[in-house]
């Protein structure tokens, strides 16, 4: 999935237009800057690209997280329903807020369960977070159905899958909101950076707010004052939003091509005894940022692992994984953090405890689970190699 690999002549005509200009901030020197403000761009066309009214750019996802969560007025006392399977930036975001995360378990589309999440609703659900894990869908429309029953609004991880779609419709735009990431390792990448998008101009507003400090941009400027509210500095620059919108009318042609390797693949892992290919809810959305497969018992996902790894091919164990795997999340489960009083974790309604074996289904999906990353850059001859690699693993168990 990563964009870096399509970094070309065009990112650094961007990036060096920008330096001519001598302004790398967002806002103001409208003179100096000869009118052109490239972050601006970036969200104006990333908005029309997803079908979003409005699009804010951030410096990272981890913060489009937060900016959003703010914008929905998520806080202490508040509890923020999120999945076992995802990067540890989605329930950091949540207890920075003040808020409790409060984990749901994940199915074999390895996203949001939504018959778990039904019995995890609360009086104190102030927001639902599901995550678009590794290019394809959560069950959305599951998802929405729950939440609009219940009146939480729902905000879309989106962090990991640019570019994919439901049924027709950009993932990020089912929710109140939606947020993406664009670092080093996205398809669509500024090195750094990430984007909040949402149809409800109040929301696209707070958010614009918060992410500089509460100052209001109406109708483009800054510093207009009488501030509704304190922010934070998370603004994106405009070497990033340069990169942005190169990058995006690439995003396409990206996906295409990530579609077009992982089906190559595809054929030979679909072929290996004891093996069931993860459940996509749209195959024609998917962005194809990842060929994930199970296998019928953790020992056997081990051993298959083992073989790829001999052929020159491993694969992701994600039941070991340390980054993206509630059980291992060692820092959540110890509390531990920088504050000597025990914030996040203790509070004065008690402590907020995370125990390591609270998601066996998560756990054991996950146990089962491998997978590759797809490169834009394979050519022919890669995936020639790797599909013969895979028959010889599978000649081998």
């Amino acid at each position: 999935m990563p964009g870096f690999e399509w970094l070309g002549q065009e990112e650094t005509d961007a990036v060096n237009e920008v330096m001519q200009r001598g302004v790398l901030f967002r806002y103001e020197f409208a003179d100096q800057r000869q009118g052109v403000y490239m972050v601006r761009r970036f969200e104006e066309e990333f908005a029309a690209y997803t079908g979003a009214g409005h699009a804010c750019a951030v410096t990272s996802g981890s913060t489009a997280l937060k900016v959003a969560l703010a914008a929905l007025g998520v806080g202490y006392g508040d509890e923020v329903i999120t999945q076992g399977f995802t990067f540890v930036a989605t329930w950091e975001a949540i207890l920075d807020c003040g808020a409790k995360p409060v984990f749901c378990e994940v199915d074999e589309t390895l996203c949001m369960d939504p018959a778990d999440l039904k019995k995890k609703i609360t009086d104190k659900t102030r927001c639902i977070v599901p995550v678009h894990m590794m290019g394809a869908q959560a069950r959305i429309k599951e998802i929405m159905a729950i939440a609009d029953e219940a009146g939480i609004p729902v905000l879309e991880d989106t962090a990991q899958s640019a570019g994919a779609r439901l049924e027709g419709k950009h993932l990020g735009t089912f929710g109140a909101m939606g947020t993406f990431s664009f670092d080093s390792v996205k398809t669509l990448t500024c090195g750094e950076g990430g984007m909040v998008i949402t149809n409800d101009p109040e929301l696209a507003q707070n958010a614009s707010e918060y992410q500089d400090h509460g100052h209001d941009h109406k109708p483009v400027g800054r510093g207009n004052e009488g501030r509704r509210f304190m922010g934070m500095n998370f603004r994106m620059m405009e070497l990033q939003g340069a990169l942005g919108v190169t990058q995006l009318a690439k995003l396409d042609r990206m996906v295409a091509t990530q579609r077009r390797n992982k089906a190559a693949l595809k054929e030979a892992i679909a072929r290996v005894p004891g093996v069931t290919l993860r459940e996509l809810p749209d195959e024609a959305g998917d962005s194809a940022t990842f060929l994930a497969w199970f296998h019928e018992t953790p020992e056997a996902a081990d051993r298959f692992a083992a073989l790829l790894a001999e052929n020159g091919v491993p694969a992701i164990p994600w039941g070991k994984n340390t980054w993206h795997a509630y059980p291992h999340w060692e820092h959540l489960h110890a509390g531990s953090t920088t504050s000597k009083g025990g914030w996040p974790y203790e509070r004065p309604e008690g402590r907020a405890e995370y125990d390591p074996a609270a998601l066996p289904q998560t756990a054991a999906i996950l146990s089962r689970c491998l997978s590759w990353q797809i490169m834009l850059g394979w050519d022919e001859a890669k995936l020639k190699q790797m599909t013969e690699a895979v028959n010889r693993a599978a000649a081998a168990l």
